[in-house]
């Protein structure tokens, strides 16, 4: 992540106080990052701007009806979808993924070759040997309430399809590469319409840096003020926009308003959660339209009601990705700030119009600023 943020602020030298699309410098940031820590492939889609892993990638989120209504009947009518023969991805992407898990599992397998990324997570799953561990150092460095909730280690051992194994891959870019390259650009335009909180989040980065020295995994955990950056970005433009939950016993809610009726809860019914109504609730969030990322310093958390912030959604059944995107967007954020001031320009939009109909939040026009490198 680190090397690839430096080719993002390199790319940036290149390019100071002109108009930038955010949100495609991003997609790249996230594509690249997928690209290595997940499947150890090196990618510099700044340079090499259609590169396969790219282009694949991007296909997977097209926006085109026909694509919408393949997601729309897969999700909602799965053994419809299966056994009419939908299919919800281009062949040419099924294709690509599938390779790239099969060849370089053969690979590393017959070369006796292990490294640090889901492809060797995948190989052991598929040996039989891969159990779920985390430490105290892990729980620690992840952040605030984003991943207070994550799963306590089990020690389950399973072993693993072919079939499965590139399921995970598909999960894994998906999950990975539109809501954080979503995140990242949110996360710029605040700064460049905010540039107190910018302000003070280069004074803490410099801060951090004098005291603890380069960024690394064990220390990034520290620089707080960073959280407390990203966490009001989330909770402005969550990327979950529904959190949906089967109930598991009878439960009776109370009436939504004086006068009104119960409701009651049976086993296996579905409830579905509007998290930008909750997190945009100036009943749970005081001046919900403000970017504030002081309400999640450490003397104001206490402040927020349980459950009222759910960008990764809670409980058990949380978004286990959330640590390696809580990294991945940590590590750009610091390096960008760091060396750039963030400035909004005549094309920079306020307040932010969304393209309707789109499945994750997306701006209407694009999402564009200023770089000028800090002395």
């Amino acid at each position: 992540m680190i090397d690839i943020s430096k080719n993002i602020v390199e790319y940036l030298k290149g390019h100071q106080l002109e108009d930038v699309d955010v949100d495609d410098l991003m997609r790249r940031y996230t594509n690249d990052v997928i690209a290595s820590a997940g499947f150890g492939l090196q990618v510099n889609s700044l340079v090499d701007k259609d590169n396969e892993f790219y282009e694949c990638g991007q296909a997977m989120f097209s926006t085109s009806w026909p694509q919408r209504f393949k997601m729309i009947l897969a999700a909602q009518f799965p053994t419809l979808a299966k056994k009419i023969g939908i299919k919800v991805f281009p062949q040419k992407v099924t294709r690509f993924f599938r390779e790239i898990v099969t060849s370089t599992m053969d690979y590393r397998l017959k070369n006796n070759v292990e490294r640090p990324d889901m492809i060797q997570l995948l190989m052991d799953a598929y040996k039989g040997t891969l159990k779920n561990e985390s430490n105290e150092s892990d729980e620690k460095n992840v952040g605030f309430a984003m991943t207070e909730e994550m799963l306590k280690p089990k020690g389950n051992v399973r072993k693993w399809t072919q079939d499965e194994l590139t399921a995970q891959v598909f999960i894994f870019f998906l999950a990975g590469f539109e809501s954080s390259a979503n995140g990242l650009t949110l996360c710029i335009h605040e700064l460049a319409l905010n540039p107190e909180a910018q302000e003070k989040l280069y004074e803490a980065i410099i801060k951090f840096k004098e005291e603890k020295g380069p960024l690394t995994y064990d220390n990034i955990g520290e620089l707080k003020y960073l959280d407390c950056v990203l966490n009001e970005t989330s909770r402005k433009w969550s990327a979950a926009i529904i959190v949906d939950r089967v109930c598991s016993k009878p439960y009776e809610l109370p009436p939504p308003r004086e006068g009104g009726k119960p409701y009651k809860l049976q086993p296996g019914d579905i409830v579905y959660n509007s998290v930008n109504s909750i997190q945009m609730d100036p009943e749970h969030h005081p001046d919900p339209e403000k970017f504030d990322p002081d309400r999640f310093l450490d003397e104001n958390k206490h402040k927020i009601k349980p459950f009222t912030f759910l960008p990764f959604g809670a409980g058990p059944r949380n978004c286990i990705g959330s640590r390696f995107a809580l990294l991945e967007l940590k590590v750009l954020i610091y390096y960008i700030v760091l060396n750039f001031k963030i400035i909004k320009t005549e094309k920079t939009l306020s307040p932010i119009k969304l393209q309707p109909g789109e499945f994750n939040i997306k701006v209407l026009g694009g999402t564009w600023t200023q770089f000028e490198a800090r002395e």
